[in-house]
């Protein structure tokens, strides 16, 4: 069983290393949610998801389970044309602990979360276009191409692309 509560600063070294298991590395091509192919270095650090869980207006949210952190999402406030939205990140589930459901039991209870505290009125987040399968999955819970792009980050210190043109996909859903 997997429960669900915002995380607090001692978790951020868990849920960086999370987060760099699931997206970067050898140990990412357990999972299927792997960027292994398309990068190299690290996702986020633990400075980083520091910052954010200190944040007014975001949390990290995390799914343990046997008092283990197994999967995170970040949640950010963004006002899109008056309108309360969250933005979503850092999405990653452990990758020998993928396909059990815990993606999409971590993205819905983020959307109740945050229609609760921040009364929004969608979510959005970015995915790199190349990504198909994870967006496909994303569509599956009701999030739909917005048909806009913008570039891959270049933050050479943290990680360097393998592959020429990346760039990230808008992805929305309404409430």
């Amino acid at each position: 069983m997997i429960h669900f509560h915002k995380a607090e600063i001692s978790d951020a070294g868990a849920i960086a290393q999370l987060v760099n298991s699931a997206y970067r590395g050898v140990v990412s091509r357990a999972g299927w949610t792997t960027e292994a192919d398309l990068l190299e270095g690290l996702r986020a650090t633990t400075k980083e998801v520091a910052q954010i869980i200190k944040r007014e207006d975001a949390f990290i949210l995390i799914g343990v389970a046997n008092d283990q952190i197994v999967a995170t999402i970040c949640c950010e406030w963004q006002a899109i044309a008056g309108n309360n939205t969250a933005h979503f990140g850092m999405i990653a589930v452990k990758p020998n602990l993928q396909n059990k459901g815990y993606g999409k039991q971590i993205i819905v209870a983020a959307e109740a979360l945050t229609r609760r505290e921040w009364r929004v009125v969608g979510f959005h987040m970015t995915v790199i276009s190349l990504r198909h399968a994870l967006i496909a999955f994303y569509e599956r819970l009701g999030y739909q191409r917005t048909g806009e792009f913008k570039d891959f980050p270049k933050n050479p210190e943290m990680w360097q692309p393998k592959v020429e043109g990346l760039n990230l996909q808008y992805l929305a859903k309404l409430v």
